[in-house]
């Protein structure tokens, strides 16, 4: 579930020390303009030497921030960005008629200084109205001198109670594609608390050189976030501000459309990155020390899969006997239980690590062996419900002290 993507053969490699100004044609700068309160950087922009094809996923809140509504509008008009300005400290979420203003001028700004179509992406306290001043002074700054060595720096600047920043890059070979082929993926993310399938509160930016029509990089931005950002969950909240966007271009070779046989190997590539990126935001979850790779299999639908598996993910007893390495599987089967899907306990089997322990009632099983199970850094559970062919896939972490108190004390 999620692996990692270092996919073996030619296709798709990983860039060591690869981020998401590894994509030629792209450039970036982080700036301190006073929205964390520890003076760390905190605004930051990204710059292509053109307007590049772009696509989006957002969050599903009915309560989305002006920066996301903003982007929604933005890329329904015209699917093109150049710039990209990125801000945490403050998400400038249920600030009324006032954050949209405020979001619209931080791109009009950023349109001005480093080139138009600009858009904005913003993270941290809700509720709390932008400082502008503060933001447009961070706007000037970065937008003054990007280069293409900022790439962790941007990473650092989407920070909020991330403890490490989250980028990468992969290169692939796309057939076809003529002189052209090999093509680069970047990417960078922030996410460490309110993750869950429905996106969680994370930002990211994946970019590519290749060239790409509007509905196929929709297409492909689907398909990767279905298979990386919505299989992730740290504690079963969501938020406001999530976004994906995906920016295409650069190269000038052909581009890549929907029925076009190269789209596949570059959803591949994309894919990568965007795995990569997801499973960094789990492994920094809030207070999180053990992981979860959660399989379940044997659904009638895929729906009810990821019913289940959410369910298991989200449950308090199954994350708190996951800190404390506890092998206690009657609590995923009970959380599996009321995820508001029929089973049938006669049908079901539950795998922790290798040792079967339920196969339509328990079995006789190796406690010491499942005690080291649950002992490891990552522990791999598999749950087939007997039913049918729908399968979920989901990759979550323990529930420990340490998120309660990163929680409790976001604010103060």
């Amino acid at each position: 579930m999620i692996p990692e993507p270092t996919v073996t053969g030619p296709t798709v490699e990983e860039l060591p020390g690869g981020t998401l100004l590894s994509v030629p044609g792209l450039r970036g700068a982080a700036v301190a303009c006073g929205l964390k309160e520890d003076g760390q950087l905190d605004l930051a922009v990204v710059v292509a030497d053109a307007p590049r094809t772009a696509a989006a996923v957002t969050t599903r809140s009915e309560l989305a921030a002006a920066p996301v509504r903003l982007l929604r509008h933005q890329l329904q008009v015209r699917p093109r960005v150049r710039t990209v300005v990125v801000n945490a400290g403050n998400a400038n979420a249920l600030t009324g008629p006032r954050g949209w203003d405020d979001a619209e001028a931080m791109t009009e700004q950023a349109a001005r200084r480093a080139g138009p179509p600009a858009t904005v992406l913003s993270t941290g306290v809700i509720g709390v109205p932008m400082p502008m001043d503060r933001i447009r002074d961070g706007i000037e700054r970065a937008c003054s001198a990007p280069v293409r060595d900022a790439g962790l720096d941007v990473a650092r600047a989407m920070m909020t109670t991330d403890t490490l920043p989250k980028t990468c890059a992969h290169v692939l070979d796309v057939p076809g594609s003529g002189r052209a082929a090999r093509y680069t993926v970047g990417g960078v993310a922030k996410g460490s608390g309110m993750i869950h399938p429905d996106m969680g509160t994370m930002l990211a930016i994946v970019a590519t050189d290749a060239e790409v029509t509007p509905a196929a990089l929709q297409r492909i931005l689907r398909s990767a976030a279905d298979r990386s950002f919505h299989e992730i969950s740290v504690d079963g909240d969501t938020s406001t501000n999530d976004a994906v966007l995906l920016l295409a271009g650069g190269s000038g070779d052909p581009p890549i459309d929907v029925d076009d046989a190269r789209i596949y190997a570059l959803e591949r590539g994309i894919a990568a990155t965007c795995r990569r990126l997801a499973r960094e935001i789990v492994r920094d979850g809030e207070g999180v020390s053990r992981l979860m790779d959660l399989r379940v299999s044997g659904a009638r639908t895929r729906w009810e899969a990821r019913r289940v598996a959410s369910t298991i993910a989200c449950s308090p007893l199954v994350k708190t006997a996951l800190a404390g390495g506890d092998p206690n599987w009657g609590r995923i089967l009970a959380a599996a239980a009321r995820a508001g899907v029929s089973l049938d306990e006669g049908r079901l089997a539950l795998t922790l690590g290798h040792q079967r322990v339920y196969d339509g009632r328990p079995l006789a099983a190796d406690e010491d062996a499942l005690q080291r199970t649950f002992a490891e850094p990552e522990v791999q559970v598999e749950l087939s419900l007997g039913e049918g062919e729908g399968e979920a896939r989901l990759l979550t972490g323990d529930l420990t002290e340490r998120y309660i108190q990163i929680n409790a004390e976001y604010r103060t």
